[in-house]
């Protein structure tokens, strides 16, 4: 049974993201394309779970925000060496083109 939650509750996750955003306007003015939703959802989803799998990062203080491939990371660390070990790991996460961290360091 667990087997089968775990990916219902990431195509829920998926979906929910996503429909936020359909065929809603960009700040630019442009429109993401279903894919292109779904796309950056499953990047911020892959990045979250690579945060709570490593157990130096705490992964409820960071925000993960995707657009077009560029990962932004949001909140607070205790340390730079955290900071730079958060963008190592989102930025290896496939379909990431970039990341902008923009963590604050709070030790």
């Amino acid at each position: 049974m667990r087997k089968i939650m775990v990916p219902v509750m990431l195509a829920c996750s998926l979906l929910a993201t996503g429909c936020g955003t359909m065929g809603g306007s960009q700040q630019d003015g442009s429109k993401k394309s279903v894919g292109a939703v779904v796309d950056d959802a499953l990047i911020t989803s892959k990045v979250k779970a690579a945060f709570v799998a490593d157990p130096d990062i705490s992964a409820f203080k960071i925000n993960v925000d995707t657009a077009k491939g560029v990962v932004s990371l949001k909140g607070e660390v205790k340390t730079l060496a955290l900071r730079r070990k958060a963008e190592s790991i989102a930025s290896g996460v496939e379909g990431v083109r970039k990341v902008d961290n923009q963590l604050i360091i709070t030790g």
